[in-house]
């Protein structure tokens, strides 16, 4: 199973975004470092994030770094320019030297159209249109195709190409039936954001995933699933919680949600809850209970949230890297040898 880091490029009151940009790329250099598989960098439009544009930051990312893989987490897919999202991210990857991913999702805010002037009502077939033509970009770097929501390509050549042949593309979703057979039925692997609630209750997303790629006949064995979750590894009561709570509160707010204290937390970090945070064996515990449930193939985590300070998180990164993933590693290994048929 691969193992990575997510992360929205926080940004807490009263950090300059020159030094939070700093932080962010001493994370990315050190994920790489401790030999993790993924570092992905989310899109927000609000003065509470760092990055509006994945792209300039995966690109100084892979400047820097020698072997993983880069990823946006996620493209908000439905207010992006597909044609012009896919020339970054093939630069990204000829900067890389092949390490480039797209992550495309609808985005659990709505900034970003009025931003670049889309209209919300247009929220589900902007989203599939633009998907639609950026697959089509990858699949040939001369492109005909014709849509509602934006002027048609006739013979238009779309450069300059990645290195990888096609350039992966995965589907993120929190929670959608509907996102989640798209994706099977388009052959694209599928990353599930899980924020809350307990772990099981995310399991028939995955096995309907897994159907409806059956289901067009694409072979079960090429079905990929990543896992994301909140992530911290350490005193987690006292060097995360504060954060963590700090924005699921101030997000829920606007949401119309519950506030969320200790007791809520404790929840979450409980054996089957959604958050892995604890000591090194609590936190491989819970992602080895996930792939119990899911049998994923990537989980990622979540760890630089709000106002947990950079020291913490590079703390948790060392742990995550160093001590989490040889556990995890060992212990999946074992499972599919396990599992695998007999000669």
């Amino acid at each position: 199973m691969e193992l990575g880091l997510a992360t929205f490029a926080d940004l807490p009151a009263g950090m300059s975004p020159q030094q939070r940009m700093k932080d962010l790329l001493e994370e990315a250099k050190l994920a790489d470092e401790l030999g993790l598989d993924v570092f992905a960098i989310g899109e927000h439009h609000r003065p509470d994030y760092l990055i509006s544009s994945p792209t300039v930051a995966l690109g100084a990312a892979a400047a820097i770094t020698d072997n993983i893989r880069l990823s946006s987490a996620v493209t908000v897919l439905s207010s992006e320019d597909p044609v012009r999202l896919f020339q970054q991210f093939a630069e990204i990857d000829l900067i890389s030297g092949g390490r480039a991913e797209i992550m495309a999702g609808r985005g659990s805010f709505i900034e970003s159209f009025p931003l670049f002037g889309k209209d919300l009502d247009d929220y589900d077939d902007l989203y599939l249109e633009n998907l639609e033509l950026l697959l089509a970009l990858r699949e040939s770097p001369v492109v005909t195709w014709s849509g509602k929501h934006r002027a048609p390509l006739v013979d238009a050549g779309v450069w300059p190409r990645p290195v990888q042949d096609p350039l992966p593309v995965w589907v993120a979703v929190g929670g959608s039936p509907q996102s989640v057979v798209r994706a099977a039925s388009l052959g694209l692997p599928l990353t599930i954001a899980i924020i809350g609630g307990e772990l099981e209750k995310f399991v028939p997303l995955v096995n309907l995933y897994r159907e409806a790629w059956a289901a067009v006949g694409l072979d079960p064995a090429e079905a990929r699933v990543a896992i994301n979750t909140h992530t911290f590894v350490g005193d987690a009561d006292q060097a995360f919680a504060p954060g963590y709570l700090g924005v699921m509160n101030r997000i829920g707010r606007e949401r119309g949600w519950g506030p969320s204290g200790m007791d809520q937390f404790h929840a979450l970090t409980s054996p089957r809850g959604a958050l892995a945070a604890g000591s090194v064996e609590q936190v491989a515990e819970k992602i080895l209970y996930g792939h119990e449930l899911f049998g994923h193939q990537r989980y990622l985590g979540h760890m630089s949230l709000g106002a947990v300070a950079h020291a913490d998180v590079l703390k948790s990164m060392e742990l995550f890297g160093t001590e989490v993933a040889p556990i995890v590693r060992a212990e999946v290994a074992r499972r599919e040898a396990s599992a695998a048929p007999v000669a």
